[in-house]
């Protein structure tokens, strides 16, 4: 009898979270997901201490039906970062290390930068070291690929350079987090995964938590993480990689709440504890920057807001605690195309309606609403966007429709007319695509629209290279920081690069001796003999390959 009061009880209070007055708006948020059978996302909402609302979205299994909710455990990606900052700072608390102590304390066998580098920098991401998710990129690795944390150790200590000098810059880097959790188990004499458990996870009595050292270990409640795939059905997106310390934390909504409760109640850590956590990096040159230990600090439309997010294979994740409010949410999503980060902010926009300061508008940054004077053709939007050098978004039209492509990752989606010159997503109401601005029969903006974020891309500006001979630059060139070796071979109007047996990638010059493509931008060296070339790719800048005759 008591089992089934207790049963009872769960249900009313389950049924008392969605009684919100909210709840409908919140859920229009999500209704892409709804009650389908696609992969999804949990939801949860704390305010003082309790769950205002919690709910999942979709399924986090498809091959049993399995749908979302409160007690689904989710890969978190790199919001795991704070659980790894929150190791170091207890290390800290305890005496077993400091902040400024430098890598070389740790590990000698790094080159002589390292001496240089601080626990604090890799803490701030301010280290300058290259990101080994990208160095295994360049490698020709992708993410079917496995490798261990020795060899990650031995890309890293081959490093010849840094991005930059440590403290000079802020960029994000994996490098650094990973590196932090092999100090962990440096100074505490276990590894990560069983420090946390014994000194963070258990006393918050966090028990679907845990650092995921080990890719075939069993997960109770585990959400399966998918990728869409370009024939609209879904493919499973998981890892076998073991790396902890830059990722590697599963929870769930339930569990995080309890992370979350001991920010405002630090009944169980140490009493400076999140001061030191949210203190943020400064830089050389007084410079304070939004990265604290494992979170960002920003302002959110006048409003202070704590936040980290993830993104690993078939996994989003968004936690986001707005301190002066009591008020913190987290989205965990089972799918790669998700962006629970700009979920987050529009459930933030519901609730935070009475406080939230909308920025000015910005007559170049409004999205169409109204029917245009001229409806563009397909022809006339066909093109390359660019975001940012080398991040760029390709409309091309495939089967009489619109086709958009990511460039940097190979993602392709159809895109359909929703009203004059913007573009959706079937089945995915979370993101809008605008073309704008007319010029010489060509749209030359396109503007993309998801919750609470707005990013306004280019068409690309294509300088006339018709009568440089390519020849020169093909060879072969090798990297002694990769160990890896690119072979460059000249076709039609662009170069072909190829690592190994993978596809080769095509580069588009862009300027004199300087060719981009696939996020990657590649400056020639040598004159008038090709001898070298550098590489920026992302997270890694200045790496040089040399060519080998």
């Amino acid at each position: 009898m008591k089992k089934l009061c207790f049963a009872l009880s769960l249900m009313m209070t389950s049924i008392a979270f969605a009684q919100i007055p909210e709840a409908d708006q919140i859920d229009a948020v999500f209704k892409a997901w709804g009650n389908r059978e696609v992969p999804g996302a949990s939801l949860g909402i704390f305010r003082d201490g309790k769950i205002l609302y919690s709910k999942g979205y979709g399924m986090a299994n498809l091959e049993y039906n399995i749908p979302n909710d409160a007690n689904s455990v989710f890969r978190i990606g790199s919001t795991s970062k704070q659980f790894t900052a929150a190791c170091i700072v207890l290390l800290e608390s305890e005496g077993k290390l400091s902040f400024d102590d430098p890598l070389s304390k740790f590990y000698p066998e790094f080159p002589e930068c390292a001496q240089r580098i601080t626990v604090r920098h890799l803490l701030n991401h301010t280290s300058g070291i290259r990101d080994y998710l990208q160095l295994a990129y360049l490698k020709g690795y992708d993410d079917d690929t496995h490798y261990t944390d020795a060899d990650i150790m031995q890309w890293l200590v081959r490093q010849t350079s840094l991005n930059f000098e440590p403290g000079e810059e802020y960029l994000y880097s994996n490098s650094g987090y990973w590196l932090l959790g092999q100090i962990v188990e440096k100074a505490s004499g276990s590894n990560m995964a069983d420090y946390a458990r014994n000194n963070i996870f258990r006393p918050l009595e966090m028990r679907d938590t845990h650092f995921h050292n080990y890719h075939n270990r069993v997960v109770k409640n585990r959400a399966s993480g998918y990728a869409p795939h370009s024939s609209g059905a879904f493919m499973i997106s998981m890892t076998t990689l073991d790396m902890i310390g830059d990722g590697g934390i599963f929870t769930s909504i339930n569990d995080i709440k309890k992370w979350d409760d001991e920010y405002y109640n630090a009944a169980v850590l140490p009493a400076d504890f999140w001061e030191k956590m949210t203190t943020q990096g400064v830089l050389n040159n007084g410079e304070t920057i939004d990265y604290a230990l494992g979170v960002f600090i920003e302002d959110y439309k006048g409003v202070k807001a704590i936040r980290h997010g993830g993104a690993f294979v078939g996994f989003r994740a968004e936690l986001v605690r707005f301190p002066e409010h009591n008020l913190s949410i987290a989205v965990f999503a089972n799918r790669a195309d998700a962006s629970p980060w700009s979920m987050a902010d529009a459930v933030a926009d519901i609730l935070l309606k009475d406080v939230l300061k909308e920025p000015e508008p910005d007559a170049v940054a409004e999205v169409e609403t109204a029917i245009p004077a001229v409806i563009f053709e397909m022809e006339q939007m066909v093109g390359t966007y660019e975001i940012e050098a080398g991040v760029e978004l390709e409309i091309a039209i495939k089967n009489d429709s619109l086709n958009l492509t990511q460039k940097w990752n190979g993602a392709s989606y159809n895109i359909a007319k929703t009203s004059g010159n913007s573009y959706g997503i079937p089945g995915n109401d979370n993101f809008k695509f605008t073309f704008k601005d007319l010029k010489d029969g060509k749209t030359n903006t396109l503007e993309v629209q998801q919750p609470g974020e707005l990013t306004i891309t280019k068409r690309k500006v294509v300088k006339d290279f018709s009568g440089v001979d390519l020849t020169a630059y093909k060879g072969s060139y090798y990297s002694e920081e990769l160990d890896v070796r690119y072979a460059v071979t000249a076709v039609d109007d662009a170069l072909q690069v190829s690592i190994g047996d993978n596809d080769p990638i095509s580069l588009k010059q862009i300027d004199n001796h300087t060719f981009s493509g696939s996020g990657a931008t590649v400056v020639f060296q040598g004159s008038p003999n090709i001898t070298a070339f550098k590489l920026e790719s992302g997270r890694v800048k200045n790496v040089v390959f040399i060519k080998q005759d």
